[in-house]
């Protein structure tokens, strides 16, 4: 089958690939920076959010996995909404059978951050058109990569105490990379996945404390967490950019997704993968290696 994935170098656009072309599909690869080919990937250079080309790349894609998302930029929900407006209209017209989306597992939606509302908004367009969509929503992907797991793990390593937010008991579902790869593969291409969404969610429900705690436990440390309450979202997240490598451009618009609970309603997408969700500190350890 031939599968084209936009953001194809991305935190879970490049493992996607990889076990995509290990699958024996036909792989688009499509990138701002495109890339080198190799056995069963094909790399196209586009721009998510310039029609023409995304149209272009597009063209004999029966799949369509649109991973792009554009946190970072001060801009970045106009950059998603026009992103899933050229991939919905490109796949439609290069005779794709079905787009798969990864979005992020939301709360109660009048209390939804940008970040979460951009990722519901974009799954909204995306199945305005004509080709029935597949979505995947996740809380924190535990991976290398992933900002939010990078940051608890920056935090960790330097910070013997820590001052915490408030949202640090909110609670939410991580789940491993590999498991979020492996569900993206298994809904490719299966009928009976068009038009569906699907809660992914690791096996345990925790606080952003006691996944602190746990990566603390595995990497040998033990930070004390004093929790606040007087830090707000633009407070906290110029905090976590002042002692964790990601930016505040960044830090801010997760920050304030912390705040809603996160939590998956149903456990469907584990009967169509083909693993068993790692526990959390399996995912870790895995994300160490």
């Amino acid at each position: 089958m031939r599968v084209a994935v936009v953001g194809a170098t991305g935190t879970i656009g490049a493992p996607l690939v990889d076990a995509l072309a290990r699958a024996g599909h036909e792989v688009v690869a499509v990138s701002r920076g495109g890339g080198r080919p190799r056995q069963g990937v094909t790399p196209v250079a586009a721009d998510a959010s310039d029609p023409a080309a995304i149209l272009e790349a597009l063209q004999g894609a029966e799949v369509v996995c649109h991973l792009v998302h554009s946190l970072g930029r001060r801009d970045f929900e106009e950059a998603d909404r026009a992103a899933a407006r050229a991939v919905a209209e490109g796949a439609a017209a290069g005779g794709a059978r079905q787009i798969v989306f990864l979005g992020g597992l939301v709360g109660a939606t009048h209390e939804l951050s940008p970040h979460l509302r951009s990722r519901m908004e974009t799954a909204a367009l995306l199945a305005t058109g004509e080709v029935p969509v597949t979505t995947l929503r996740a809380a924190m992907i535990v991976g290398a990569g992933s900002a939010a797991f990078e940051t608890i793990l920056a935090l960790v390593d330097r910070l013997p105490v820590m001052i915490c937010p408030r949202w640090v008991s909110v609670e939410t579902q991580p789940v491993a990379l590999d498991d979020v790869v492996d569900a993206l593969v298994a809904v490719t291409g299966d009928e009976r996945t068009f038009a569906e969404s699907y809660d992914v969610g690791g096996p345990e429900v925790m606080t952003y404390r006691s996944m602190i705690e746990r990566v603390a436990r595995i990497r040998g440390k033990h930070p004390l967490l004093v929790e606040v309450p007087f830090l707000t979202p633009r407070l906290s997240s110029l905090w976590l950019h002042l002692v964790t490598p990601v930016n505040a451009a960044v830090s801010r618009p997760l920050v304030e997704g912390l705040r809603v609970p996160t939590v998956a309603r149903d456990a469907r997408i584990w009967e169509l993968a083909t693993r068993r969700p790692l526990s959390f500190d399996e995912a870790v350890r895995a994300a160490l290696a």
